[in-house]
């Protein structure tokens, strides 16, 4: 069953616009990078992120979100824990990230 998983970035008030904007970038990569270590293909089947812009000012300090698809929880558990430019990913950007809130699910399951 189709895994979404929701990553939301708040970012150190040290972190410069370039240096988040970077990282925006990196994240918006990684399906183009990240690929399946039997098929050399892609595993992420949708991507999509960007900055808020909620007028409800209830983000709590969270200022970009991202949403990444995957066909089922053994791809996106090799995401999260084996494939190597998105495990460096996350070493990269630590000292930038103030707090990073992650939420996965199965469509439709409650």
């Amino acid at each position: 069953m189709t895994i979404i998983h929701i990553v939301l970035f708040e970012f150190k008030s040290s972190a410069s616009e370039a240096q988040v904007s970077e990282i925006c970038d990196r994240m918006a990569g990684l399906p183009s990078i990240c690929v399946h270590p039997t098929t050399q293909k892609s595993y992420i089947t949708s991507h999509g992120g960007g900055k808020d812009n909620s007028p409800e000012n209830q983000a709590g300090g969270f200022t970009h979100g991202f949403v990444c698809e995957f066909e089922n929880q053994k791809d996106r558990d090799y995401y999260l824990h084996e494939d190597p430019k998105h495990v460096q990913f996350v070493k990269d950007i630590g000292e930038h990230v103030a707090n990073v809130r992650v939420v996965d699910y199965e469509k439709g399951v409650f």
